[in-house]
């Protein structure tokens, strides 16, 4: 366990920066793009466009992963990625700037969590591998609840010209985000072990991406991964369309935003005492189908701040039990020298998400973006249904 401790919380202050990073820019890119001129459907092309990249990249990094014998160099190309994507965002004068400029801060992104995930796959086992990935994602939700505080409180009631001035100053607070994060990346490179294992053995190991899509569960899993997370990831892109038709201010909607992942944050602290009362597929279920009720409640027209920050919080807490268990649920169902690529293969699959739906709810969001959360919620909710189906026969 002291081993464990001398890398693993600095890699947790690691994913709080660079996930602060990420969720301090994907709101800003929203109000970037309006501030452009751009609609709905261009904060929804946007938005997908962050995980291009990633969806081309994931797989074959996670080979890389697997191979490696310390990961400490991909946690720190990652950290670079978020700090150079942050930076090219700031002079970006157009809509197809911002998504390119996107796309590099979602590989960033998907380069630290893998090496992230990667170490704590590697190196925890037994009670501590739930224990080590709840905590994980608790530091992403962290930055999730720091990111759109520090949005709000950077744009304030900024409009037109000024929020177009203030959104690209707020790019500049990204990049020193991530790069403050680069000397603790040095410390968990020194501190991780070296594994001893030849790297050969991974290359050899018969588990394809074929293979392990052909895994007891592992398809139901994904989809619920994907659901959960793309779910997450379109009300951080609308949420700032429903609120500016209300006439709600930017830094209010940050106030929101960090109610949800305040709420996302204290689900997955709590994610032991939860396993002892339930299974991880019953947990799965309830999260994907709970957060799917309570954020359709979020566009409804006439609901207040009050009624707003009630659906955030309940629907906040039962989607951030979701994630971590499929971490978990993919690491034990495929081979151990696979490990990587099983998470990768599950970030493939959130990557899908995050391309599909919201281009989808791009078409779908109308004049104020309602659409498109509640095409979210309609995803969650199949996810659920499909979970409890394989839960039942499995």
């Amino acid at each position: 366990m002291r081993r464990q401790r001398n890398w693993f919380l600095p890699l947790l202050v690691c994913a709080v920066l660079t996930q602060t990073t990420v969720h301090l820019a994907r709101p800003l890119v929203s109000y970037r793009v309006i501030a452009l001129g751009g609609d709905a459907r261009a904060v929804g092309l946007v938005a997908a466009a962050f995980a291009v990249l990633p969806l081309l990249v994931a797989i074959p990094l996670g080979r890389l992963s697997d191979r490696l014998s310390r990961l400490g160099l991909l946690l720190a190309a990652g950290t670079c990625l978020l700090a150079a994507g942050s930076l090219l965002m700031s002079v970006s004068g157009s809509v197809p700037a911002l998504a390119l400029n996107s796309a590099v801060v979602g590989l960033g992104q998907l380069v630290f969590l893998v090496a992230a995930q990667g170490t704590v796959a590697r190196w925890s086992s037994g009670p501590l591998l739930d224990r080590g990935f709840g905590w994980l994602t608790a530091a992403v939700s962290v930055g999730q609840l720091l990111g759109p505080l520090l949005t709000g409180a950077l744009l304030g009631s900024a409009t037109g010209e000024a929020l177009a001035t203030a959104s690209r100053h707020a790019f500049w607070v990204c990049a020193g985000t991530a790069l403050l994060a680069l000397p603790v990346v040095a410390v968990v490179a020194v501190r991780t072990p070296v594994r001893r294992r030849a790297p050969e053995r991974a290359a050899e190991a018969p588990s394809s991406t074929l293979a392990l899509l052909q895994r007891s569960g592992v398809p139901t899993k994904l989809f619920a991964s994907l659901a959960l997370l793309a779910a997450a990831d379109i009300l951080t892109a609308y949420l700032p369309l429903i609120a500016d038709s209300r006439g709600i201010a930017p830094a209010v909607v940050g106030v929101l935003l960090g109610l949800r992942a305040a709420a996302t944050i204290c689900s997955r602290l709590l994610l032991d005492r939860l396993l002892i009362h339930w299974r991880h597929d019953v947990l799965i279920v309830a999260s994907a189908a709970g957060s799917a009720a309570a954020f359709a409640l979020v566009p409804v027209p006439g609901l207040g701040l009050v009624g707003m920050g009630v659906a955030l919080v309940v629907g906040g807490f039962l989607l951030g039990v979701g994630q971590p268990l499929t971490m978990t649920l993919m690491v034990r169902a495929v081979p151990v020298e696979a490990r990587s690529r099983g998470l990768a293969l599950r970030m493939v699959a959130n990557r899908i998400g995050q391309v599909a739906l919201p281009a989808a709810a791009a078409l779908v969001a109308g004049s104020t973006g309602a659409g498109a959360l509640w095409l979210a919620c309609a995803v969650l909710a199949t996810a659920s249904a499909a979970a409890h189906r394989a839960s039942a026969t499995s």
